[in-house]
């Protein structure tokens, strides 16, 4: 796909600053953003659009900026001007919402989800909804609702999920950063598919995250946090900056001063709490960009050592209940399941067929490991795992299987990210190296809590 065009910033940080300076202006941010959008349709990152929407908006942002006294002008909203898009999973006034599933009513909502109002204020400008997977439950962007999202990097391929379609987005150049969810690996699967960097944030530290507070209705770990996808490690702090709404720039500052950062303690593991269900095979390239980030963490004065990691052999049935019990909560009008992806019926059945005791024991089993994991991994600063274990599946691989095989190969393919959600800790995705048929393989670091910061400097120093 086409890289950023040359008369346009590469990075978001560079495009907010022409923004700021008043040497792009809104409505031409917009409208080239719009028209990549349109040139690259087969890619399917989208499932809707808000060009008349985007382009009132982008007109009122440049509006304010012309009354703004020119010494004033660092007072603009930090993402004044900047077009993004959400996922189809949540609300943006003005758009219909399908939360990527045929099985349930369209809604237009009349205002935006705290999340996106967040952004919104922030100056930030929504073109449009990104495709997801439905109900964002797999880790492929693929349903009944519109085409698939494809990878850029190859686009007979995957640009994985949930975040799929925000992914191919931002990595094709349609749009400069792009806000994901994350509830198994839904950032970083995408990330790493696409050859992004995709931040995944510890559960709080985004505070829209903790509406319904560290706990799902059946006592497990909340799962899904929200954070950003990009191509830099500064463009990624810039956008969790705004997501957070941090006083200041916190982030960026931290990511600016990453060649400082010396001396961290880092475990590397290839350990995965799902080889007691399955083995956990990994392509010789993904091994590579796990030997190959070691070997550059130790060159930059980290302390790098390997650690053996030694996870409750019942985390793949309780992870497997507890990712799908909020199934059993789903209210359909009958005979509205018929339209539901394979997968998502099945699972859905067997959710509600499940005793609720059934249902909080997988719970207190997860609160169970999330502290096992939490007290291996902070015997050291930060813990490096491989990324992906293959390459990203070809469109419709995982969909021409029964659900149960069509699972199985995502836990194949992602068996290191859903356990850091079990945790609520902070991850991050990196890219590593580039095959030679121009595939992204990349690793995973692990923070302790509070250590995004910490994750995005570290990814500055392996991608610049």
């Amino acid at each position: 796909m086409s890289s950023p065009a040359p008369d346009l910033p590469a990075t978001a940080l560079e495009l907010r600053a022409a923004l700021h300076a008043g040497e792009i202006s809104a409505r031409e941010a917009t409208s080239d953003a719009l028209a990549r959008i349109a040139a690259a349709a087969s890619l399917g990152s989208f499932v809707s659009l808000a060009a008349e929407q985007a382009r009132a908006a982008a007109t009122a942002a440049d509006e304010r900026f012309a009354r703004t006294p020119r010494d004033e002008r660092r007072g603009l909203p930090r993402l004044h001007g900047m077009p993004l898009a959400h996922k189809d999973l949540t609300d943006v006034a003005g758009l219909p919402t399908t939360h990527g599933s045929a099985a349930v009513a369209r809604t237009v909502p009349s205002s935006d989800s705290p999340g996106v109002a967040v952004l919104r204020r922030a100056g930030a400008l929504a073109l449009g909804k990104t495709q997801v997977p439905e109900f964002g439950l797999t880790g492929y962007s693929e349903n009944r609702i519109a085409g698939p999202a494809r990878n850029p990097l190859d686009p007979e391929r995957t640009a994985g999920g949930s975040s799929g379609g925000s992914a191919a987005a931002v990595a094709a150049g349609l749009l400069p950063v792009a806000p994901g969810s994350d509830g198994g690996g839904s950032i970083r699967i995408p990330a790493l598919a696409c050859g992004l960097i995709g931040l995944k944030p510890g559960l709080g530290a985004v505070p829209t995250d903790l509406a319904r507070g560290p706990l799902d209705e059946f006592g497990a770990p909340r799962l899904t946090v929200t954070g950003p996808l990009a191509r830099t490690a500064g463009d990624a702090a810039l956008l969790f900056d705004a997501m957070r709404g941090a006083h200041g720039e916190p982030a960026v500052a931290a990511v600016e001063r990453a060649g400082e950062l010396r001396g961290l303690r880092i475990g590397v593991s290839a350990d995965s709490p799902f080889e007691p269900a399955h083995p956990v095979p990994l392509a010789p390239e993904a091994r590579a960009a796990h030997g190959r980030a070691a070997e550059l963490l130790a060159a930059l004065g980290h302390h790098v050592e390997d650690a053996a990691m030694h996870y409750d052999s019942r985390y793949p049935h309780a992870f497997g209940i507890g990712w799908t019990a909020g199934l059993s909560l789903l209210e359909l009008a009958p005979g509205d399941d018929e339209r539901l992806m394979p997968l998502t019926r099945l699972f859905r059945e067997r959710a509600l067929a499940r005793r609720r005791d059934d249902h909080l024991t997988a719970g207190s089993r997860l609160r169970a490991f999330a502290a096992d994991a939490r007290a291996q991994w902070g015997a050291y600063d930060v813990v490096l795992t491989p990324g992906l274990a293959m390459l990203p599946p070809r469109i419709g691989a995982f969909t021409s299987l029964h659900p149960d095989e069509d699972y199985r190969l995502q836990c194949e393919w992602a068996p290191f990210t859903s356990m850091v959600n079990v945790a609520g800790l902070p991850a991050i995705a990196i890219p590593i190296l580039v095959t030679p048929g121009g595939h992204s393989f990349g690793v995973q670091l692990i923070g302790r809590a509070g250590a995004e910061e910490t994750l995005l400097q570290l990814a500055a120093q392996l991608t610049n």
